[in-house]
């Protein structure tokens, strides 16, 4: 855990996928400090006609590569998610040539309840995390 989950634009090769989830996990890592099999990632593409994604009137110029990164997860500090919005950025532009202009995020918190790994047990709670 997190969870995170990638919508893009159609139209990314496999090798461009790979590499987007790649420094996305990175960043989950250096930022949030999790375990490196903690990896739970969602890439899903849209037509341009379903994907919308404007700029809240920040004047900020989105190209065919703009991309949502949601992060579901337990609660974060505020600098620690700030920290994964700027590595984030920087990370994809290093690796993936993706703009920060590019990037929108969303963290959405949660609590230890809201989990479960599997076997219908909630593991953060009952102690097996």
């Amino acid at each position: 855990m997190p969870l995170v989950r990638v919508d893009a634009l159609e139209g990314r090769s496999k090798n461009d996928i790979k590499c987007l989830l790649d420094a996305v996990h990175r960043t989950v890592l250096s930022a949030f400090k999790v375990p490196q099999r903690d990896r739970y990632q969602i890439y899903e593409e849209h037509s341009k006609s379903n994907f919308i994604v404007e700029d809240t009137g920040l004047g900020i110029q989105r190209t065919e590569h703009v991309v949502i990164v949601t992060v579901f997860s337990r609660p974060r500090t505020q600098e620690a998610k700030q920290a994964f919005y700027s590595d984030l950025c920087q990370e994809l532009k290093t690796s993936c040539h993706i703009n920060p202009s590019d990037v929108v995020v969303c963290v959405v918190p949660n609590t230890d309840s809201d989990w479960s790994f599997g076997n219908g047990r909630a593991q953060f709670i009952t102690g097996e995390l």
